[in-house]
């Protein structure tokens, strides 16, 4: 019989669809319960409204963290026009809004087009980024004024997949480092209306795909099988 602490200790790869409104870490710690193992990591936080596919290593597997975290990334979603909110999703209440039946779908098309490629990106302030030591989502929930520096992004495909607005559909694959939310906040801007990410999942991570993942009610299971009745 297959000791299942041993085999986590000694390094399995986990493909996890993470639910909704659950942190990357929320579900670590419910793994690292799960196995009664300290050595546990997820490869990419995903945002507690975001869902799909997040990698956790385990055991001496955990030292392949950094790999995944630079492996190409694919997503899919939604950013709705219009408005803003200071997280960039839905995570704060939307603002400032704005018309936007003026758009036509070559202005549309336009906006996607500059978002290919090589491009500097402000990240959010409500994101997990360190400053002087200090989280800047702890420092934007105080009220401190945060300035953080541009850094250089790889989207290499954005495909606007539906335009029903204010909502549009989209599809992105993207190198390390980064921010759906951030690119929604900047496509609205291009557009001159305003905008912020609505739905977000995680498709996949390099080689490893959403359709190979296991939600964690299924891990639960695997792990701790009930016995039969009777």
């Amino acid at each position: 019989m297959i000791d299942l602490k041993k085999s986590f200790e000694e390094g399995r790869i986990l493909l996890i669809n993470k639910p909704m409104h659950w942190t990357s870490f929320d579900a670590v710690k419910k793994i690292r319960n799960l196995i009664r193992i300290k050595k546990v990591g997820h490869a990419g936080t995903l945002d507690p409204l975001a869902t799909g596919l997040l990698i956790i290593c385990t055991g001496k597997f955990t030292k392949r963290i950094n790999e995944f975290m630079a492996e190409e990334k694919e997503y899919a979603g939604s950013f709705t026009l219009g408005a803003t909110t200071p997280t960039f999703d839905l995570e704060s209440e939307p603002g400032n809004f704005k018309p936007f039946n003026f758009l036509t779908i070559e202005e549309i098309e336009k906006a996607r087009l500059s978002f290919i490629g090589e491009l500097l990106q402000v990240p959010p302030i409500h994101s997990a980024i360190k400053v002087d030591g200090k989280r800047v989502y702890e420092l934007a929930r105080k009220g401190e004024e945060i300035i953080l520096e541009p850094r250089k992004v790889i989207i290499s495909e954005f495909e606007i997949v539906n335009i029903d607005l204010p909502i549009i559909t989209f599809r992105v694959v993207c190198g390390k480092g980064t921010y759906i939310r951030s690119l929604a906040n900047d496509f609205g801007a291009t557009l001159g209306c305003g905008a912020y990410l609505s739905r977000l999942c995680r498709t996949r991570i390099g080689n490893q795909l959403l359709q190979n993942a296991i939600t964690l009610e299924e891990f639960m299971h695997e792990v701790s099988p009930q016995k039969e009745k009777g």
